[in-house]
């Protein structure tokens, strides 16, 4: 029976999950994009890593971004530790995705802000069958209400 050890079981769990997982540090910048993320988002690691997250936000949503982003590495408070995220997010062709995260904040052992881990779905199939539906069902109700 193979020794697991805890270094070993994290690097594969990390590596070979199928959602995204990326680790920016405090200024933003990747450091840590798996599989999960280059089956996502398109970018290898090597294309990813040194780049700022603004690689996959898209242009518009930046601004808002960043205000955030700096107020978690200022405060070291983040809501979306327990809470799901929703965002338009970009791959490497440039067109949009849907996707939703949770973020584990990293500190040292001084509780200052390092960076920021996001765990990642790509859930734009999804999206896109409940906007069909929502759109669906408003046109039912408008037919209703002729009647």
């Amino acid at each position: 029976m193979t020794a697991y050890t805890q270094e070993w079981l994290s690097l594969q769990i990390v590596e070979k999950a199928a959602d995204a997982i990326i680790f920016a540090d405090k200024e933003g910048i990747i450091r840590l994009w798996n599989s999960g993320a280059e089956s996502i988002f398109g970018y290898s690691a090597d294309e990813a890593l040194g780049n700022t997250l603004d690689l996959i936000v898209p242009e518009k949503l930046r601004e808002k971004h960043w205000e955030g982003y700096r107020k978690v590495m200022e405060t070291g408070v983040t809501r979306y530790g327990s809470e799901l995220l929703a965002v338009p997010a970009l791959n490497k062709d440039n067109s949009r995705i849907s996707v939703e995260f949770t973020i584990v904040l990293l500190k040292d052992d001084a509780g200052r802000p390092q960076g920021t881990a996001a765990i990642m779905r790509d859930v734009t199939e999804r999206w896109q069958g409940e906007k069909e539906l929502k759109k669906r069902l408003a046109e039912l109700e408008e037919r209703e209400k002729k009647m």
